[in-house]
């Protein structure tokens, strides 16, 4: 659906993955499909795509294509899906990582700043935990962590504090009650950024966001064939730069481990040693690929 997410980065990423026509490939963010799409085009009649999302929105989009497979399931279960598809090696996985401009606009799901809302931020609505739920029940020591390592904000410890101090005379439940809390703490010229910082934080810590990406990475690389390759798009650098460490190292921390003779052992060759990013072009036609950086790696 066109009007569900432009993605980012497209030819580029599919590019990346350097497509066979008789091979399996994976798509762990299908979402409005158009990454899966462009990779179905490349593909010939015994090629197999699997695609994963645990949005149920994203279901409705699944295309009606003999060599395709919906999985609905966080990408953390990359493996165990696969297996029970009976895939045991893959070609090539395709990730965009970050939020669809579909639940962005999707005044529902409270994503977004700009629109009024219940305060959700679930991709998985079957999922218990909200972000509203987040905000009332944390201890402040731990709201302060969120705000600070997941939102880079400098002011996360009173901003903490200022969420405790509002549920004690009003529970916290809409995007406006959080906009009002943040008010102290947005100036004009950079309101727009802390609100999304904010935001970030809650959404990263609803979904666990992170640890996620880390395990579908890990799995990632136990699936691939040799020759195979990642096509990774994120879109802020808590997500980037455990992409770049592993590509880079094969560990998170981007600690460098030499062999004997001081060859750097890591189980990838990087395709592009700099990252990509959408064109003036691109960016001109769809705002929110902005912040796309696209790394490309083969297992060795």
């Amino acid at each position: 659906m066109a009007d569900y997410h432009i993605p980012a980065l497209l030819h580029e990423s599919v590019n990346g993955l350097n497509i066979r026509p008789d091979g399996v490939y994976v798509d762990v963010t299908f979402g409005g499909g158009g990454h899966s799409r462009e990779i179905l085009k490349r593909l010939g009649p015994n090629g197999k795509l699997l695609a994963f999302d645990q949005d149920a929105d994203a279901f409705q989009n699944r295309i009606p294509d003999s060599r395709f497979t919906f999985v609905r399931s966080n990408f953390r279960f990359l493996k165990n899906f696969l297996r029970y598809h009976d895939v045991d090696e893959v070609d090539g996985i395709l990730a965009d990582l970050g939020v669809s401009s579909h639940h962005f606009d999707d005044l529902e799901r409270g994503f977004s700043f700009r629109l009024p809302g219940d305060l959700d931020m679930r991709m998985n609505r079957l999922a218990q935990k909200t972000a509203a739920d987040v905000l009332n029940e944390y201890a402040v020591e731990k709201l302060s962590d969120i705000f600070f390592f997941l939102g880079e904000l400098k002011t996360a410890r009173k901003i903490a504090s200022a969420v405790s101090a509002f549920r004690q005379t009003k529970k916290i439940e809409t995007v406006s009650d959080f906009v009002e809390i943040m008010k102290p703490f947005t100036f004009r010229e950079k309101e727009n950024k802390t609100l999304a910082q904010a935001f970030q934080a809650l959404r990263i810590e609803v979904n666990d966001e992170l640890t996620a990406l880390e395990e579908m990475l890990t799995q990632g690389l136990q699936v691939l064939k040799p020759g195979g390759r990642f096509s990774v798009i994120s879109y802020h650098s808590l997500e980037d730069r455990p992409v770049k460490n592993f590509f880079r190292t094969g560990n998170f921390e981007g600690e460098i481990v030499k062999d004997f003779f001081g060859n750097v052992q890591t189980p990838f060759e990087l395709i592009n040693r700099k990252v990509i990013v959408p064109t003036e072009e691109e960016q001109r036609n769809n705002s929110r690929s902005r912040s796309a950086k696209l790394r490309i790696a083969e297992k060795k």
